[in-house]
């Protein structure tokens, strides 16, 4: 008599001493120094990111407050084949928001050139400069004040791209 042997009987049953060993030997976790490697790694990739974003943020506001520039400029333009001259500084950018009056410009309108008085990429408002011949428009960038380097130097509109 052959006995015959079915697949299951050919696969040798797993004690539960050996699921036990195989699982102890699986989960031993992860030691403090590599926990402390991941961290560093991570750290490490998000810097790098963030100096990266930041760069790039920066770089969008210098970039948005020029975009800015040229749309005040191309009004104070409008204005200026209006009214023959451009708003003087002491008129400022308020002339191209309301009417500063027939004597100064007898054909302001009918629609204002700029609904407000515009703002630059960090919310502070447009200087504006001019003597009725020519004019540059200014901003003092992110920390509003004279001077600075990088995406803190004034922005003028009249410096090159």
């Amino acid at each position: 008599m052959t006995t015959k042997t079915t697949p299951h009987k050919l696969m040798t049953p797993l004690s539960r001493s050996s699921l036990g060993v195989r699982f102890k030997l699986n989960s031993r976790g992860m030691t403090l120094i590599e926990i402390m490697v991941v961290i560093v790694i991570i750290g490490g990739l998000l810097a790098t990111l963030g100096r990266t974003v930041f760069t790039s943020l920066a770089n969008s506001e210098v970039q948005q407050t020029k975009i800015q520039f040229k749309q005040v400029s191309q009004q104070l333009e409008m204005y200026n084949s209006t009214c023959g001259n451009y708003p003087t500084t002491e008129q400022g950018l308020q002339a191209l928001v309301q009417d500063p009056g027939k004597d100064v410009c007898p054909n302001w309108g009918p629609e204002p050139y700029l609904k407000d008085i515009p703002k630059d990429a960090w919310k502070k408002p447009l200087i504006y400069e001019s003597d009725g011949s020519s004019f540059v428009l200014k901003s003092l960038g992110k920390k509003a004040r004279a001077g600075g380097t990088g995406a803190e130097k004034d922005l003028l509109s009249t410096d090159p791209d």
